[in-house]
């Protein structure tokens, strides 16, 4: 599989998420950044109840594409040391403005996630969620958070799961209960309404893990819980459809070079 070449869809993506941060991201980051709980995905899945991410105290950890860095917040107030790495200044703008409100402080950095201006092996645990894990290359950002990690570092990141990448109706921001795109040779998807994402077939995934340096030591499949309700920016998929079908996916893997 061939890489893609950054200059086409870095500045898009960083476009799309100037504009997210204005109409939602920015708002919605004041409650997140104020939950005492740590949840995963659309549906709020609860860490209490998966156990992936295990002690972070004392851990040094990357995060990944942290957009308004809620997720850095959630692992600082748990004794992480955390650095958020994001490629869109406005939801680092949004980050700092939190840190001063909330008094949660950690450094941020401006910069792809695929490229990252910090020395090898300086983490304990890398991790994202959406961010890295869908926006950034996966031939280029897995590397590269192996190339971070100090030896036996895990890399924890959360994303959308195959499936649902294979029932999304690309130009309605929808998803079906049937098939729209071919699982073989699923790579980079651009969307019409602008933004490029990437995914894998857990193949692919496995086999770029092998070739890296990481063993997968959990995987989850997230569904929607029961009382859980439509979302209200990420509509695109409903409870009813993820209550059927996993709606993301979370990957433990440890780095083993």
């Amino acid at each position: 599989m061939g890489l893609s070449d950054p200059s086409d869809y870095v500045a898009e993506n960083r476009g799309l998420w100037t504009q997210s941060n204005a109409e939602y991201t920015d708002r919605h980051a004041d409650r997140a950044w104020r939950a005492e709980e740590i949840t995963w995905g659309t549906f709020g899945n609860r860490e209490a109840d998966i156990g992936v991410l295990g002690d972070v105290s004392g851990l040094d950890v990357i995060d990944l594409g942290c957009g308004t860095g809620y997720f850095s917040a959630w692992l600082a107030r748990r004794g992480a040391r955390p650095v958020g790495v994001d490629v869109t200044p406005a939801q680092l703008d949004t980050a700092r403005r939190l840190q001063q409100e909330t008094g949660i402080a950690f450094p941020l950095v401006e910069a792809s996630a695929e490229d990252v201006p910090l020395p090898d092996e300086s983490f304990d645990l890398a991790f994202s969620e959406y961010g890295a894990s869908i926006w950034c290359d996966p031939y280029r950002w897995i590397p590269e958070a192996w190339r971070l990690l100090r030896p036996g570092g895990r890399l924890v990141y959360l994303r959308s799961s195959v499936l649902i990448m294979l029932c999304a109706i690309a130009d309605e921001e929808a998803t079906s209960e049937t098939l729209q795109r071919p699982l073989r040779g699923m790579h980079r998807i651009a969307w019409p309404d602008g933004g490029v994402e990437f995914h894998l077939s857990h193949g692919d995934w496995f086999h770029l893990f092998r070739e890296t340096g990481f063993e997968v030591e959990n995987f989850v499949e997230l569904y929607a819980p029961e009382g859980a309700e439509t979302h209200e920016y990420y509509s695109y998929v409903t409870p009813e459809w993820a209550r059927k079908w996993p709606v993301e996916e979370i990957w433990a893997l440890r780095k083993t070079g």
